[in-house]
């Protein structure tokens, strides 16, 4: 049960094509979007569509893979942690972000470019 106190899994599409930098040392990492839907009838008894975006960030090999394989629209299914953190923008002001950081990934449906 211990794995499963902080685990993540989304099934979605890419919002638009992997950011990729590396650090000072050399070690790559990636950050995309990913948006999963939500179909449900309310209560008038229409389907309702909703969308959720999420941020997601991934090091090393992890990352390598990433910026081969996934483009805008690639469908993905991710397993990852939550992230939270802080830091101070150029203005002084606090900042939070949530993100996943991604430990498995597995292609769905090809490349969206095929």
């Amino acid at each position: 049960m211990y794995s499963l106190r902080n685990k993540v899994q989304l099934i979605g599409n890419l919002g638009k094509t992997p950011e990729i930098k590396s650090t000072d040392a050399g070690k790559k990492w990636a950050r995309f979007s990913v948006a999963t839907d939500e179909v449900f009838t309310n209560s008038k008894g229409e389907k309702v569509k909703e969308t959720q975006w999420h941020n997601l960030v991934a090091w090393g090999k992890m990352a390598e893979v990433i910026e081969k394989f996934l483009d805008k629209g690639s469908e993905v299914a991710i397993e990852g942690k939550l992230i939270n953190r802080d830091y101070t923008d150029k203005e002084g002001n606090k900042k939070y972000i949530s993100e996943i950081q991604v430990n498995e990934m597995l292609m769905l449906g090809g490349r969206a470019n095929d």
